[in-house]
């Protein structure tokens, strides 16, 4: 029978549940084709991976990679410009690749990785509004990602929804005060 200092001793080097998903979810993001930055997510239910996801093109479609990147000619800014880009994101491939195989998602926790391409910079990666949306209507619970200090970051999901509706009705009201002051 193993003591508690020896029970430690050989748990030493082990990384904590949140880091070992994390590490999951980088190693997915590496079969990102994009040519700006590498998101991986994994979806992970009562304590097993339900789910994987990377940025890229739909099925079947042509890779930045083998083309070149529309946004980086535009010089269009990370989390903007959806229109110029074929790419489905981590977090929707994530829930999409759950629905394929029929896995449930509700009460899920959702790892995001983001880095630049020469791997080594890690940057936060938070969800767009669009992923956010998803992520609030397949009912995942949280989104833990890493921050580039290396500390964890964790959101709580039903937060998103009214974020998301506080800033829908100040644009609403800002729009609506401009058509207003228009002659």
């Amino acid at each position: 029978m193993h003591n508690k200092k020896q029970h430690k001793s050989t748990r030493k080097g082990r990384p904590e549940k949140d880091l070992y998903y994390l590490n999951i979810a980088k190693a997915v993001a590496q079969r990102s084709p994009c040519i700006r930055r590498r998101f991986g997510a994994i979806i992970v239910r009562e304590d097993a991976i339900i789910s994987t996801g990377y940025n890229g093109p739909a099925r079947g479609s042509i890779n930045c990679d083998e083309v070149g990147c529309l946004k980086e000619i535009m010089n269009i800014p990370s989390y903007t410009g959806y229109d110029y880009c074929p790419a489905v994101h981590a977090e929707e491939n994530a829930l999409l690749n759950a629905a394929r195989q029929g896995s449930k998602v509700i009460g899920g926790i959702l790892y995001l990785y983001r880095e630049k391409l020469d791997g080594n910079i890690v940057e936060e990666g938070r969800p767009c509004d669009r992923c956010k949306r998803a992520l609030i209507n397949a009912g995942i619970k949280q989104v833990i990602t890493l921050k580039p200090d290396g500390n964890i970051k964790k959101y709580k999901v039903s937060d998103w929804a009214k974020e998301d509706e506080k800033n829908y009705l100040k644009k609403l009201k800002e729009e609506q005060q401009k058509k207003q002051t228009k002659p």
